[in-house]
């Protein structure tokens, strides 16, 4: 597949330059179309081309929100470069081409070749592309989108730099508070449960679904394996307090369990520090804020930046493997990141070099994967207790 591209020079706004794309091979497919991994003819660079059908069913907002992103990037939200539109020889379908940096893995793939090695992540980097995943958050969410799909495999990684980025707009909006949308959005196992309760009707819900998923992502980069495996909509509720208990009526009241159509059954809290055998206090104390059954009260994107669960990635002392440091960008945060932001939490952000008085040595005990005793994870079933 090749297509031509007309863009603005920079040099001349009369002039054009021709761009040609060859694409190499498929590296994506789902309902939305293909992404190919393409080179560009004139350059030589390789990047990421994302094609899909523009359906006049449909409204596509996700080239309105990579042209936003455009002007306001961030070094963990996967950045377009450019786009065009293009037609079938055999057909008269519209295609639109959204033009991508390229980046090899995903969060998903990165996993599982810990997993297939029965191993778990390591910690230091479970921290990096957790705190990496939470920036882009609040870049965006400061920007008013929610990005409604949040999963392993829309978070990209580049495992030479350990660099994190969050793709697949597809499903984002710009939401309008108290505006009903539609609930029936996001991959299952990361799907809040107001969007579960809500089932195909349309309710207003709040940026606070994307921290659920990304609580959910936290906690299978802990585990090995997903948390809430749910086989339907009404399993997935069940898995969920099978491991976090059966809210308090209280908090039903506040989800409108009322109109759920799904009983939940009694189920007593798994003691969490029993499930992340491996997880320190404040890592298990993180993964609680986010997975919290009142939207609400879940903590936002950026006071998860804060928690001391990433005390140690602001250490001087904290390595990566070949000895180099973490990269400077971790800390230069965007103007959408701060939008929100007191100055008491803008102040925590930054690195404290001396936060703690005891050496760690990160290369030999925090970047050990951790063997998991021939199991490609970790069951949750010993937490499945009922009451």
């Amino acid at each position: 597949m090749s297509d031509r591209h007309n863009k603005q020079s920079s040099s001349s706004s009369s002039t054009k330059k021709v761009v040609t794309y060859d694409a190499q091979k498929v590296i994506g497919q789902g309902s939305f179309g293909a992404v190919f991994l393409a080179r560009i003819v004139e350059t030589d660079e390789v990047v990421a081309i994302k094609k899909v059908l523009q359906d006049n069913k449909f409204k596509n907002r996700e080239l309105e929100i990579m042209r936003k992103l455009k002007k306001q990037p961030h070094p963990y939200v996967v950045f377009m470069r450019h786009y065009f539109s293009s037609k079938m020889s055999d057909s008269d379908k519209i295609y639109l081409n959204l033009v991508l940096e390229y980046v090899p893995e995903t969060l998903h793939s990165v996993n599982r070749q810990y997993t297939k090695r029965k191993e778990l992540m390591p910690p230091l980097f479970v921290k990096i592309y957790t705190y990496q995943m939470f920036r882009a958050l609040a870049h965006i969410h400061g920007m008013g989108i929610t990005h409604r799909d949040i999963k392993p495999q829309n978070l990209l990684v580049d495992p030479a730099t350990h660099t994190l980025k969050l793709c697949d707009f597809g499903s984002a909006k710009e939401l309008v508070a108290g505006e009903p949308n539609v609930a029936y959005i996001s991959s299952r196992f990361y799907r809040a449960p107001e969007l579960i309760i809500g089932g195909n009707e349309y309710i207003p819900y709040t940026s606070a679904i994307d921290i659920w998923s990304a609580g959910c992502v936290f906690a299978e980069l802990l585990l090995g394996n997903t948390i809430f495996p749910g086989i339907s909509a009404a399993d997935q509720l069940i898995e969920i307090v099978k491991i976090l208990g059966t809210p308090s009526d209280e908090e039903l009241d506040i989800i409108n369990v009322a109109k759920c159509p799904i009983k939940i059954p009694q189920f007593t809290a798994c003691p969490l520090n029993t499930l992340f055998k491996y997880a320190s206090p404040e890592v298990i104390d993180l993964v609680i804020h986010t997975l919290t059954f009142v939207p609400a009260v879940r903590i936002t994107a950026i006071e998860a930046m804060i928690s001391p669960a990433f005390d140690e990635l602001r250490r001087s002392s904290t390595v990566l493997p070949d000895g180099s440091s973490l990269s400077e960008s971790m800390w230069q945060f965007t103007d959408e990141e701060l939008s929100t932001a007191s100055p008491n939490v803008i102040a925590k952000l930054y690195p404290v070099y001396e936060r703690s008085s005891e050496p760690v040595d990160t290369v030999t005990t925090l970047m050990k994967a951790v063997n998991i005793d021939g199991q490609s994870g970790i069951s949750t079933a010993d937490c499945s207790t009922n009451s």
